[in-house]
């Protein structure tokens, strides 16, 4: 995972007086499942479209694998398959015929594999697209989209609209896409998708990119409550370095720690204690010290 698929460097887009997106510098690797996060008017599909090439940056630029996003945006195209989160089908035509069309365009030896996602995702490709309900529309665009041979999928909002059963085949087919050396920017608002499926994730706000998280590392990360029968002793010192956060009070403690668990573990099986909860430190913590209750929306 080391060549950069896309690039942008201090990438702007300003309305007038809105600023839509600032000074966003991000890399993105081959092989790679990139997730965007962020409340609505966070500048997700702001940046979705400049690397598209559908907007002029007012700062910085864009580029996927060496070519500039708005300057080179057909070859950036068609490098790139791209759901969009309302994906518009041609509504006289049958799914069948949908799939036909859009693998024409991309070349030979699509078709088979749009037809076999759609049986994964339990579409029937015989009616026409203004007979389908929602979710069947989005299943039609999901598998002409991941049936693409691209380097690059942009997913946003790809599960919109499908039943739980459906969005775990769709996570099944992201991780098949990025398999196949393709890399995917995911962009989601469903935080459970975003977390099980990408390998980092960028958590944008008010149109600046405000943290990347590496998912490896976050999963590492786990929190423990314990509650002694008597007073709880402090934290051995040997261990206080290990601790990301310690909240120590009366009888309880909690802990926040990364890594090995073990010497911990071994330290509170050493203690009196009524209960312990251990949980893993999941996305929603880390967006929530973006986008909580306290930061507003």
């Amino acid at each position: 995972m080391g060549e950069a698929v896309v690039v942008t460097h201090r990438l702007g887009k300003q309305y007038g007086a809105v600023t839509a997106l600032r000074e966003c510098s991000l890399s993105v690797r081959r092989a790679e499942v990139f997730g965007l996060l962020g409340p609505n008017g966070a500048g997700k599909t702001t940046l979705l479209r400049l690397l598209l090439g559908h907007l002029r940056p007012t700062s910085g630029w864009a580029a996927v694998l060496g070519h500039d996003c708005f300057r080179d945006s057909l070859e950036v195209r068609r490098r790139v398959a791209y759901l969009p989160g309302e994906a518009r089908l041609f509504p006289q035509m049958r799914g069948r015929e949908v799939l036909r069309f859009f693998a024409d365009v991309r070349g030979a030896g699509h078709f088979a594999r749009a037809i076999e996602i759609a049986e994964r995702l339990e579409l029937d490709i015989r009616r026409r697209v203004n007979q389908m309900s929602t979710g069947m529309r989005q299943k039609l665009a999901l598998a002409a989209s991941l049936a693409a041979e691209v380097p690059l999928v942009i997913l946003d909002e790809p599960t919109s609209g499908l039943d739980p059963t459906i969005r775990g085949t769709v996570q099944e087919l992201v991780q098949e896409t990025r398999a196949r050396d393709c890399t995917v920017l995911f962009s989601s608002h469903v935080l459970s998708e975003v977390e099980q499926a990408c390998d980092r994730v960028a958590i944008l706000r008010l149109g600046q990119l405000v943290h990347t998280q590496v998912m490896s590392e976050l999963r590492q990360r786990h929190r423990i409550h314990a509650r002694a029968r008597g007073r709880m002793p402090p934290v051995p010192p040997e261990l206080d370095g290990r601790l990301l956060i310690q909240n120590h009070s009366g009888d309880h403690i909690t802990i926040e720690t990364a890594g090995e668990l073990s010497p911990l573990f071994g330290w509170l099986g050493g203690l009196a204690l009524e209960e312990v909860r251990i949980e893993p430190v999941g996305l929603q913590a880390v967006y929530d010290a973006f986008h909580g209750p306290a930061r507003g929306r």
